[in-house]
């Protein structure tokens, strides 16, 4: 599947992309926080925004992002994190 057929990826892209207040088409998969700018604080509310939008309920610990099982170090891998609670969810 292509990024941009991934209705998952989209979405998350278009949240960072919001927080990180660019056009969503220059993040990438292998876009990372550090890469976007963004501080502790923008990816507090990226992961309240992507809980909301897709009605899932996040694991992350602001406090030591590395000891989460959400992984937020790329936008694909918050990608593939929030397909992980989606189908969690669907079980």
């Amino acid at each position: 599947m292509t990024e941009t057929a991934d209705p998952v990826f989209t979405e998350v892209r278009r949240i960072i992309a919001q927080q990180a207040m660019m056009e969503p088409e220059r993040i990438t998969l292998d876009s990372t926080p550090d890469g976007l700018g963004l501080d502790s604080l923008a990816l507090v509310e990226i992961v309240f925004a992507i809980e909301e939008s897709f009605d899932i309920s996040v694991p992350y610990n602001a406090n030591d992002p590395n000891a989460s099982d959400f992984d937020i170090s790329t936008v694909g891998a918050a990608a593939q994190a929030v397909r992980r609670l989606l189908a969690e969810k669907g079980s």
